[in-house]
């Protein structure tokens, strides 16, 4: 029973982070998240800081972890940092009073630490390319993922703004897909993509930084396990050798 009880909760812990990506609507893309490419993860933390950071905290992350796991140079560093007087132990902050966020957008913008852990990977990528054109929200946008989310889009200028689908259903219309945008934007669809990709990369570094480590040990850690099991293979074949059955 203790061992059924176990099992549960591991079974619950490991779907707890993509429980929430699991309920939406809307089918998720997949974010084809690669931890083990450092470069994309530093295309993503660029795209943090230039468009995120404005409104958005990551406070429990540093620039000097970001450096030390993704094996930056002091110059490479320092791109990603605010100002020059940024040190690499100051964590992600955003420079907008959260009384001010409050009062533009309904809400203050949320730290975006741990999204990755929350929502799950696909979630934020799917989100990040859902925007559409819907001139009946404060913003002129909306977004299929997450329906009259109260924020600009800021990346318009980058993908175009994509024009939605409507399907009538009795005296309501349903979403049910988004287009091209009428006046592209100054990115080809794919490289929209890839940058999305790289800021999701990010995002879920930034949730777990130790897994960058976990990657790097997981083959070790198997090898060894594989050298282990062969060894007391062969140790149990010798003491059992002389022993009649």
């Amino acid at each position: 029973m203790m061992r059924f009880t176990f099992f549960m909760i591991v079974i619950g812990l490991l779907g707890a982070p993509n429980a929430k990506a699991a309920s939406s609507d809307v089918p998720l893309e997949d974010a084809q998240v690669d931890l083990g490419d450092k470069a994309s993860l530093y295309r993503g933390a660029q795209t943090f800081m230039d468009s995120c950071a404005t409104c958005h905290s990551a406070k429990m992350m540093r620039f000097g972890r970001i450096g030390e796991d993704l094996g930056l140079t002091e110059e490479q560093l320092a791109k990603l940092m605010p100002t020059e007087l940024s040190k690499p132990g100051d964590v992600i902050e955003t420079n907008m009073p959260g009384d001010y966020g409050e009062e533009t957008f309904g809400v203050a913008p949320p730290d975006l630490t741990l999204t990755a852990r929350a929502q799950g990977a696909d979630w934020i990528y799917t989100y990040l390319i859902s925007f559409y054109e819907d001139p009946d929200t404060p913003w002129g946008v909306n977004n299929a993922v997450f329906p009259l989310v109260g924020m600009p889009h800021v990346l318009a200028s980058e993908q175009g703004l994509k024009q939605p689908v409507y399907e009538t259903k009795g005296d309501e219309k349903e979403l049910v897909g988004l287009e091209s945008p009428e006046r592209a934007g100054s990115m080809s669809e794919e490289d929209f993509e890839q940058k999305m990709r790289d800021l999701t990369a990010f995002m879920v570094y930034m949730a777990e930084p130790a897994a960058l480590k976990r990657h790097q040990y997981g083959p070790y850690v198997l090898a060894f396990l594989f050298i282990f099991t062969l060894i007391m293979f062969l140790l149990k074949k010798e003491y059992w050798r002389d022993i009649k059955h």
